[in-house]
């Protein structure tokens, strides 16, 4: 039943089972029978499905069994009739109808397709058209094409079989005065909301409609507006009285189309003559066709039609290339209302009597004038019956071609069959005679018929030696001498492997390295108890403690390497060999740090100096390990720790205890400074004192961190005042900017800090304002001037770069703000998309380091640490223009997104699809009171800027989704 997959003598279930015993000869061949593609005697011919042309087949078959239709179309003549040598290719829509129509009558397939007049039409077989409207549109295009036709039979055919006469009715209140408005119809447009039965949706039709009120009729006896009555008179009736349910229906809340699966009742006859003008005609009519529309939507589903044969009375169902006839004459809508998916709501289906019946999916009902005469027998015209005679013939000899390579398949069959009996056979090697060793795969691929087997090739189961690898015996059988000579004389390829060809090196390999691995398994027990005994004296040596955890681990890998190398040193053997060895070598160097007893080894090569991380093992163990890493680094249980790491450890000591020192002392000195207290204000300036020195914001930050931190941070040494300046040594800021946005740049000194500031540090440049008042005159006059002066050119410079980093940004946050009726907040929309709203953000950034918690910054700076002021770094100052400190508080309902400047805004809103759930055409953006609405804009050029609140307001969402099932459609 299967096979054994390792044993290379296994011969079973390779896909023998098919070629043995008595074999059917259909098994031979996947060629169906072509007398299945052949018409049945007194069946009728379907139609191909081009994809979604359901609702077109339906309509065509129901015309072709109007056979009066078909007859006048019979009587067009048609262009030059059919050309001998070429196909025959229609012009007109008259003459594809026709040849359509003479193959439904006369041709021998099953089906037929009918791409020629679908593309004649311009539809699009892909997409579903509705199919009322469809039906609308061919008919008064038939009908203008005929109209053309001298022979009034043809010209007048549409008229006559389904043109009737209907009038507008309209009648004064006041005066009684009659106007009335004739109309030809093709079909009655009937509402079925709301009714149950065929004749009150007729009745609702011609129903009395009031004109009062704002919709009051203009008399012109009168000649002023008056109340009035409307209604529709029906004048006559055509032969075919088509009479369209309404059941696709425009839904305005949603904007689309619905179906109603409400049932109509409708009965086999009809009698309208209580609906007409005139009593005095004959208006009973049998009705003809049924067309059904399977599905629950109005953009999907599938198209039937129940048509009945007007020459037999029998009715068939109609479904593209599959046709059935109806049992006992009669009409059985049964299955098809099963069909459709019955909601919740649906109503049950109501009881119908004897020659009654009700649908929920017909959308159309044909019912032809009963006849007293007997039905017609249409012929086909000579010129058509030649072209369908010409058609059957093509359909004969492709019959007779397949049935010739079913032949011919069956003949190769048999042949094969019997060779693979008498090969089967004498497949298997006998014990001591000659073999071969073939690929099983190859083996399969000879017995599966679908695949013709290609040259034997043994190639990808070499070793690196060119002979058999033992690893790939699994993959290959044993076969008889006999047998491979057949199979290589047939089929050719190679190198053949006979008894000869397993590699003798490799075997040796293989059982040295499963020798290895009993072996290790033994010592592994033999370490474990040595590794038990205490160490006397000074014959031990230290090993690591995570080695020593892992290195049975170690030892495998290693051993698994070896025989890995062994495996893979061939390259013809593996195509993707060469990979392989790239990948281990990656692995080797990620490993490199875990080779066994480095993990005790300092970084100057010698024995760490924790003793936590090591313990002494005896001798012996020590042995045993060595084995199997014998180039591990060795250190006996008397050897020095590494002098360097020892030195540095109370080097280490000793700066930690001086660091403490210095930020002790530094901290008393300067205390206020440290803890931000009693700080001077420019906007404010303070009486006691005329003069105020400035130092970089971003010394105190590093200054304070130290102070802190002493043992963790470096200390700060000099204070780096180049960062405030220009290149030319000017002052980059002007008084008013320091009291309000640049005020986050710089820090304010007391003299009296100065002084101490001096004895701490090393300053690079002073700087210092200086504020100047004429005698006896009020404070609002007192002058500031700073020394070094401003340097206007490099202050214009910093401020555009400013502006130009506002357009150039990347992974800046702003914040979206939900809007509803531009007053009420909406309370936050989906939670569980709120991933980078409010508190958690905030805590994000918080948890930053220091100068690392503004995202403009992190990109000013290639996103690395901020840099120690020391040097002249005003490029960079420049760009930290950007950085705001006055964190925006985000309200409910509103959401933080990061961006850049060079995204489109589609693409943001697509990031504001995802936050709020609110799709792209249904969100009204806009900033600063103007409205954003080009999607192709990026956000820099519409004035995004970082930190920037967009309010969103968001149309209202559709809100029956079930009511269509692909309303993306």
């Amino acid at each position: 039943r299967r096979n054994c997959r390792g044993n290379p003598n296994c011969l079973v279930g390779i896909g023998e089972h098919a070629w043995l015993g008595e074999i059917d000869e259909n098994s031979f061949h996947n060629i169906d029978d072509p007398n299945c593609e052949r018409r049945k005697k007194n069946a009728f011919v379907g139609l191909t499905n081009l994809g979604a042309t359901c609702y077109v087949n339906t309509f065509l078959q129901m015309w072709f069994l109007n056979l009066e239709l078909r007859q006048a179309l019979y009587l067009c003549p048609s262009g030059d009739g059919a050309p001998k040598d070429t196909d025959y290719e229609p012009q007109t829509i008259c003459e594809h109808l026709q040849y359509l129509f003479a193959l439904l009558q006369n041709s021998k397939r099953r089906y037929i397709d009918p791409s020629g007049f679908v593309k004649a039409l311009g539809l699009d077989t892909g997409q579903q058209q509705d199919a009322q409207e469809f039906s609308k549109l061919f008919m008064s295009l038939l009908e203008d094409t005929l109209s053309k036709q001298k022979n009034p039979d043809v010209r007048n055919i549409v008229q006559k079989q389904f043109c009737g006469e209907y009038a507008y009715v309209t009648v004064c209140n006041q005066c009684g005065r009659e106007s009335k408005l004739v109309s030809k119809f093709y079909e009655l447009e009937l509402n079925i909301q709301g009714h149950k039965q065929l004749t009150d949706c007729i009745t609702e039709f011609l129903k009395e409609e009031k004109l009062e009120g704002d919709n009051r009729y203009f008399c012109e006896t009168c000649q002023s507006k008056q109340n009035a009555t409307r209604k529709i008179r029906l004048l006559s009736l055509p032969c075919t009285l088509n009479l369209q349910l309404m059941r696709f229906v425009f839904d305005r809340q949603t904007g689309h189309k619905k179906k109603l699966n409400t049932y109509i009742g409708f009965s086999e006859l009809l009698d309208m003559e209580p609906f007409m003008e005139q009593k005095n005609g004959v208006y009973v009519y049998e009705l003809s066709a049924v067309l059904i529309h399977r599905g629950v939507s109005a953009y999907s589903g599938h198209y039937i039609a129940h048509v009945k044969d007007p020459q037999t009375g029998e009715w068939y169902k109609f479904n593209d290339e599959d046709i059935e006839k109806m049992e006992g004459k009669k009409l059985q809508l049964g299955i098809e209302e099963d069909l459709a998916e019955p909601s919740k709501s649906q109503s049950r289906k109501p009881k119908c009597g004897k020659g009654t019946h009700c649908s929920r999916n017909a959308y159309m009902l044909v019912y032809r004038l009963q006849a007293r005469e007997k039905s017609l027998t249409v012929q086909v015209p000579a010129f058509l019956q030649e072209l369908v005679e010409r058609d059957n013939c093509k359909f004969e000899e492709w019959c007779n071609e397949m049935a010739e390579m079913r032949k011919q398949s069956v003949a190769r069959g048999k042949i094969k069959h019997e060779e693979v009996k008498e090969l089967y056979q004498r497949l298997p090697a006998e014990a001591g005679s000659p073999y071969d060793f073939i690929s099983l795969e190859w083996l399969q691929k000879w017995l599966d018929e679908s695949t013709p087997p290609k040259p034997i090739d043994n190639t990808a189961c070499l070793c690196s030696h060119g002979k058999l690898h033992p690893d790939k015996i699994s993959l290959m059988k044993r076969i008889s001498e006999y047998v491979a000579d057949f199979f290589y004389r047939r089929y050719g390829g190679g190198p053949r492997l006979n008894v000869k060809a397993l590699c003798k090196d490799c075997v040796v390999e293989r059982c040295r390295i499963l020798r290895l691995k009993n072996q290790l398994n033994e010592d592994y027990k033999t370490v474990t108890n040595l590794l038990k005994m205490t160490v006397k004296g000074n014959d031990g040596f230290w090993v690591g403690k995570a080695s020593l955890r892992s290195w049975r681990q170690l030892a495998l890998e290693q051993l698994n390497e070896q025989d890995e190398d062994a495996e893979h040193s061939n390259g013809k053997m593996n195509g993707n060999a060469q990979n392989k060895d790239e990948s281990n070598e990656e692995k080797r160097e990620e490993e490199e740090e875990l080779n066994f007893n480095e993990d005790i080894v300092c970084p100057h090569g010698d024995l760490c100096i924790s003793e936590n991380e090591r313990r002494v093992v005896s001798k012996e163990a020590w042995e045993k390990l060595k084995q199997y890493f014998p180039k591990a680094p060795e250190f006996p249980n008397n050897k020095e720790c590494c002098s360097q790491c020892k030195i540095l450890e109370r080097e280490g000591e000793e700066n930690e205890a001086l660091h403490k020192m210095m930020a002790s002392e530094q901290k008393t000195s300067l205390q206020n400074l440290f803890h931000d207290k009693c700080r001077p204000c420019l906007g404010s300036w303070p009486q006691e004192t005329d003069e105020l020195y400035i130092v970089s914001q971003f010394f105190v930050e590093e200054w304070r961190k130290f102070v802190r931190r002493p043992t963790r941070c470096s200390p700060v040494s000099s204070i780096a005042n180049s960062v405030l300046l220009c290149p030319h040594g000017g002052l980059m800021f002007t008084f008013a900017s320091m009291t309000k946005e640049d005020s986050k740049h710089i820090a304010l000194i007391w003299p009296s800090e100065w002084e101490r500031i001096q004895k701490l540090f090393v300053v690079d440049h002073v700087i210092k304002i200086t504020r100047t008042q004429p005698a006896g005159a009020g404070p609002e006059s007192a002058r500031y001037a700073s020394e070094p002066q401003l340097c206007p050119e490099c202050r214009e410079g910093l401020l555009c770069q400013q502006q130009r980093d506002l357009r150039e940004y990347t992974q800046a946050t702003v914040y979206i703000h939900k809007v509803v009726d531009n007053k009420k907040v909406m309370k936050d929309a989906a939670p569980e998309l709120n991933v980078s709203s409010s508190e958690a953000e905030e805590e994000r950034e918080e948890n930053k380091p220091e100068g690392e918690q503004d995202p403009d910054f992190n990109q000013a700076n290639g996103g690395t640490k901020r840099q120690k002021l020391s040097h002249q770094s005003y490029i960079t100052y420049q760009k930290q223009g950007i950085r705001r400190s006055t964190r925006h508080r985000k309200v409910r309902g509103e959401k933080a997104l990061l961006v850049s400047a060079n995204q489109t805004l589609k693409e943001l809103k697509i990031q504001i699809m995802h936050a709020f759930s609110v799709a792209p055409f249904d969100q009204n953006l806009s900033l600063d009171g103007k409205i954003l609405s080009d999607d192709t804009a990026t956000l820099g050029s519409l004035g995004v800027i970082p930190e920037s609140v967009i309010l969103l307001k968001a149309d209202e969402p559709i809100a029956d989704y079930a009511a269509m099932d692909d309303v993306m459609q």
